[in-house]
Formats: structure tokens, C-alpha cells, sequence
């Protein structure tokens, strides 16, 4: 006998929601908030479903421009600058990056797996990017610089921010939960605030710009903003 489906029964009533275009695990609106959250996609799941969706290549943290891609790089920044691995681990990384033959004598591969800097067996272990920006953040140059943050959005969760000492003309995108963690204050009490951060100053895309040791900045001289008071008073 065949079974009539009751047209006001609550799965008969949910609009069905258009599949994602960029993977096959998540609806689009999913993906959309995903992109969004450093929880990734599983942080807007049911329980039950996170399996399904987790690793979505729209929110992982090997996406560039996500939420969970800008939380990493900040991480891997902190580790490369404030407690680096053993030179014998980076050794491996570097040999990697240029494609060259390497020993591990220390086991430092299943450490280096585990942080995601590396992928892969022996004998094809591959450096990932993640792997990549850690060799970078040991080497490139990194400046106390002011930071003035201009507006925040409570929506994607982000802030933009003009880092003086990278170009005073081009706003960049940071985590609002990064300012807010920082310094203590609330999103409402950002805005027009001044920092004092490290940055990697050298880098020509926006998104590659790292900030790490944020923290306010002293009040200005009154006059200073509107030019009544210059350096040399």
C-alpha cells in the first residue's frame, strides 16, 4: 500500500536548502556561516552530524581567508616567534621546502605531522602550508607598528583594522575575537581605538599581514589627531 505523506508534517513544511557549490558535505548557508566561525562548519551542527561535515574544505583551516585559515596563521605565527621547535625539526621543514633529501634522527616527522606542518609518509612526506608559513614567520622581518582600529562588524565576527607601519591608506580584515581577547575591551568599545602590535610589514597582500603582542596603546597627546600638537612640542 502506498503511504501519503502528510503535506503539514514539519519535513514537508522545511524549505530545502540549496546544496553547497564548493563541497559536498554542506548546504550553502551552512558553508556560509562556517566561513565565518573558527569553529568551522561542525560549530553550526547538530552533535549527531558533525562527522559529516567535518574537514568542509569552505571553513578549514587550509582555506585561505576563512575564519578558522586567519586563527591559524596567527597560531603558527605565536609558535614560530615566541616558542620555535628544535633546529633539527625546522632543518626538516627547510629541506622540504627546497626538495631535498633530509634524516630525522630525532623523530621530530610525527611531531611535525601532528601540528600539520608536514603530510604525508616516508619516503613522500610533503611540507603543507601551513609548514610553510612557519619557516617564513622564523625568517621574515616583523615591526612594532600602531594599529587603529577603524570599525567592527558583529555579524562575520571581524574588525578592520589600519596597520600604520603596513600602509596607512589600505585597511586590512582581522578577528574581532582577537581584539576583544587582547585588550579586554567589547566590541562596542573598539572602534577608534589605537593598538600597538607586531607585524609582519613586508608582505604585499593583505591577508598574509599577521599581527601578534596586541595591546593599547597609551593615550595620544591631546591635539595630536587634529594637529595642534606636533612631535617636537
Amino acid at each position: 500500500m502506498t503511504q501519503t505523506l502528510d503535506p503539514t508534517a514539519p519535513e514537508q513544511l522545511r524549505a530545502a536548502q540549496e546544496p553547497c557549490p564548493g563541497c559536498r558535505c554542506c548546504t550553502a548557508k551552512l558553508c556560509e556561516r562556517g566561513r565565518i566561525n573558527v569553529g568551522e562548519c561542525m560549530a553550526h551542527t547538530p552533535p549527531e552530524m558533525t562527522v559529516s561535515v567535518a574537514g568542509c574544505p569552505c571553513s578549514a583551516p587550509t582555506t585561505r581567508g576563512t575564519h578558522a585559515w586567519r586563527a591559524e596563521m596567527i597560531r603558527i605565527t605565536k609558535h614560530a616567534t615566541e616558542h620555535p621547535m628544535p633546529e633539527e625539526a625546522e632543518e626538516i621543514l627547510r629541506a622540504l621546502t627546497a626538495c631535498e633529501s633530509f634524516t630525522d634522527p630525532g623523530g621530530f616527522l610525527r611531531t611535525l605531522r601532528s601540528r600539520g606542518y608536514v603530510t604525508g609518509a616516508d619516503p613522500a612526506w610533503q611540507i603543507t602550508d601551513a609548514g610553510r608559513r612557519y619557516i617564513t614567520a622564523r625568517t621574515e622581518h616583523r615591526f612594532a607598528t600602531p594599529v587603529e582600529i577603524e570599525a567592527v562588524d558583529l555579524t562575520t565576527r571581524t574588525a578592520r583594522v589600519v596597520v600604520v607601519g603596513w600602509n596607512i591608506e589600505a585597511p586590512v580584515t582581522v578577528l574581532l575575537d582577537q581584539l576583544t581577547t587582547t585588550t579586554g575591551l567589547t566590541p562596542e568599545e573598539l572602534p577608534n581605538r589605537f593598538l600597538e602590535a607586531r607585524a609582519n610589514c613586508y608582505v604585499t597582500d593583505p591577508d598574509d599581514l599577521v599581527l601578534t603582542r596586541m595591546q593599547l596603546a597609551p593615550p595620544l597627546p591631546e591635539g595630536w589627531m587634529d594637529g595642534t600638537v606636533t612631535s617636537g612640542e
